[in-house]
């Protein structure tokens, strides 16, 4: 790690001194054309994306999911992840500004909320199909199918490696004018509809009442490692008050969370604990 550090510190003139772009030779070596897109379909991509493309190769690699790799077996072959990690930064500077001149009086740990409940993978999911950038993948055979049967996790990862490709081909204002007009808009919405924490909204209902905070049990875990599912159970004074299902922990517990909102508002049994005989159970 030392080494690689010295490698960095050596470089860091050079980058800053170039403002940070890279020369035409680096841009090929990173970049290198695939000829995965046609002059047609680069079209078609300006077209969804609502952006002049100059330089293909960087959406080339930017649509290319790791499991193609396999199929392409040629070394000018690059996976999307690299961009993954420069977009995902992006995406979020981007949010972060947005929301910092829009909400003058909120404080930084309130904000920090906001840009989460805003930015993640089922948010960026959404903005993908919305964008049909599906069409455009470059997947493997099992990858796809994996797709279509909702595995959205590689669609949000690609729209963060647009997000990176429009940065490095058009610059910082074109990608904030597409995250501003053509993503933050359908998270927003999508988190307003869909994105309700109902564990925060269990854990105040149950402390209302006097319990302690609801607690998750991972019950069963399925799939192999790229596809897992995962059976959560919530927990509330030692009784299960509902079982929820994901791809992952989280989503299980979200709905495990939610399952456990609906059992309490439908039985009106998680009475408050100075309402309840002495000894009696959540859920007698």
């Amino acid at each position: 790690m030392k080494d690689i550090v010295r490698q960095l510190y050596a470089n860091l003139l050079k980058f800053a001194s170039t403002k940070g772009a890279a020369s035409n030779a680096v841009f090929k070596e990173i970049f290198p054309a695939m000829g995965l897109l046609t002059d047609e379909r680069v079209k078609d991509l300006e077209e969804t994306l609502g952006i002049s493309i100059h330089m293909p190769s960087l959406y080339e690699q930017a649509l290319t999911h790791r499991s193609y790799l396999q199929v392409a077996n040629t070394p000018d072959h690059r996976s999307n992840e690299r961009l993954e990690f420069l977009g995902d930064a992006i995406l979020g500077m981007v949010t972060a500004e947005y929301l910092f001149y829009n909400n003058r009086e909120v404080l930084e740990g309130e904000l920090t909320k906001m840009r989460s409940w805003i930015v993640n993978k089922k948010s960026l999911a959404v903005c993908a199909r919305a964008l049909h950038l599906e069409d455009y993948l470059f997947l493997s055979y099992s990858a796809s199918q994996s797709l279509q049967r909702g595995n959205d996790g590689m669609l949000a990862d690609a729209l963060e490696s647009v997000i990176a490709a429009i940065y490095l081909d058009r610059g910082f204002d074109e990608v904030r004018r597409f995250i501003v007009e053509r993503l933050l808009p359908i998270m927003m919405r999508e988190s307003l509809v869909h994105d309700t924490n109902f564990k925060s909204l269990l854990l105040e209902t149950v402390q209302g009442k006097g319990y302690g905070a609801p607690r998750y049990v991972v019950v069963k875990e399925e799939g192999p490692d790229h596809e897992k599912h995962f059976t959560v159970e919530v927990v509330v004074d030692e009784h299960v008050v509902g079982t929820g299902s994901g791809r992952n922990k989280k989503e299980a517990e979200q709905a495990a969370a939610e399952a456990g909102m609906a059992y309490i508002s439908t039985t009106r049994r998680l009475r408050a604990r100075n309402e309840r005989p002495e000894n009696d159970a959540v859920a007698s």
